[in-house]
């Protein structure tokens, strides 16, 4: 066999749909956030990214790049192990009493991003409760649907947040032991999940919570807890996962919960036991940010500001927004040739960096662009975003939302 010519005539097909992964260079400016250094085929260019998962700029907070930095200094750049031989540092022992506290749980136990916390600690979880039955929310990350793969436990997919679709599954299900998975919102549309409603579910069948609050942490609730604490909801589910990079600024990903079954996770989890510990300077760093994120409002309140601001400007402008009460800001396209081509002239004639986001992330015919505004997107920049999208969708003939985009952002 040509193996060569096997992986690449799996690349050409990529190529052919519009659906190659083309990684632009960027150098984040951690003064000039959200403005970066963009080293494109013409030489350094600045642009203003609108893209980032580094939500309320946390990754350039002065206190946490100096936390990161002191810590450094005094312990080295890396672990030097996993947790069970040597990584157990003292900052990442401090982090993971600092997250138990920020959900109200008992316990809380870090990996090294959140994907591995979801595929592993999802497929630990099942694989721990004989017979156990996975009912998984249809629109579930890839790191959950990997933690159900791996789990080798039975599987029901409920329709994205359908109430009685999970009841009808829950029901059917008998007294074997249950897991149900869902995130609390889905980056991708913005939607919300009706947490309360979900563990009113479970405990009438018996059935254990395990709630994704990447996309929340940090950015809702009184401390930053994320959309179950905003709701009030936060006791009932029974896991909580997140991740330190995105609203938190930094790098990992984590599980809170009862003790017992953190240590469980602890103890059996393959992908927590062999793998090297978060660096202390990067658990130290988390550990500020999440800090000050529990005492302050400011950056959440800015960030709300900024999104509204965001999503006016491109209502007015006719653009075709998807409907979303998060800082999520779908901007819909429907076809991924049009997707990318609208995020390279964005680019290469805008200086704005929105990256295409194409099957299979999103269903063939839903290809967007996602908009994700931060505290330090200011209202120049908006009204600049609003024009050249006006301008791109002009002239790639994309369909606006209204007949006519308003005036004011031409």
């Amino acid at each position: 066999m040509d193996y060569e010519q096997a992986f690449g005539q799996a690349l050409e097909a990529l190529r052919r749909e519009r659906r190659y992964r083309v990684f632009n260079e960027i150098e984040r400016d951690a003064s000039r956030f959200p403005r970066a250094n963009w080293r494109s085929p013409a030489g350094p260019r600045e642009i203003v990214i609108w893209c980032s998962n580094d939500y309320l700029g946390m990754g350039r907070h002065p206190a946490v790049i100096a936390a990161m930095v002191e810590t450094a200094r005094r312990t080295g750049a890396g672990a030097g192990g996993t947790r069970n031989i040597s990584g157990t540092s003292r900052a990442i022992v401090e982090l993971e009493a600092e997250l138990a506290d920020l959900h109200g749980k008992p316990s809380a136990l870090v990996f090294t991003s959140g994907y591995v916390s979801n595929e592993t600690g999802i497929a630990t979880l099942a694989r721990l409760l004989p017979d156990c039955l996975i009912l998984s929310d249809a629109g579930n990350h890839n790191s959950m649907i990997e933690g159900v793969r791996r789990s080798g436990r039975d599987k029901a997919i409920f329709r994205h947040n359908d109430l009685a679709h999970l009841e009808e599954l829950l029901a059917s299900a008998g007294a074997r032991p249950k897991l149900v998975l869902f995130e609390s919102l889905y980056s991708m549309g913005g939607d919300v999940a009706p947490i309360e409603a979900i563990c009113d579910l479970a405990r009438r069948y018996g059935a254990m919570t395990y709630l994704d609050e990447v996309h929340a942490v940090g950015l809702y609730g009184a401390r930053g807890g994320g959309i179950a604490e905003r709701d009030g909801v936060m006791e009932r589910v029974d896991v909580i996962e997140g991740t330190l990079g995105k609203a938190i600024g930094v790098v990992g990903g984590y599980i809170a919960g009862k003790s017992a079954m953190i240590d469980a996770v602890r103890s059996f989890a393959p992908g927590f036991i062999f793998t090297t510990a978060l660096p202390p300077a990067v658990a130290a760093a988390a550990t500020v940010s999440i800090r000050h994120l529990k005492s302050s409002k400011l950056e959440r309140e800015r960030h709300r500001t900024q999104v509204e601001k965001t999503k006016r400007a491109l209502t007015q402008a006719g653009l075709p927004l998807w409907p979303t009460e998060t800082h999520i800001i779908p901007l819909m396209v429907g076809e991924a040739g049009a997707c990318k081509a609208a995020s390279d002239l964005l680019l290469a004639e805008h200086g704005i960096y929105i990256q295409p986001i194409n099957f299979p992330t999103v269903t063939r015919g839903t290809e967007r662009l996602r908009i994700t505004p931060t505290p330090f997107h200011d209202d120049d920049l908006i009204a600049a975003l609003a024009q050249a999208l006006v301008e791109v969708w002009r002239r790639l003939e994309l369909p606006f939302a209204t007949s006519a985009p308003a005036q004011a952002a031409e």
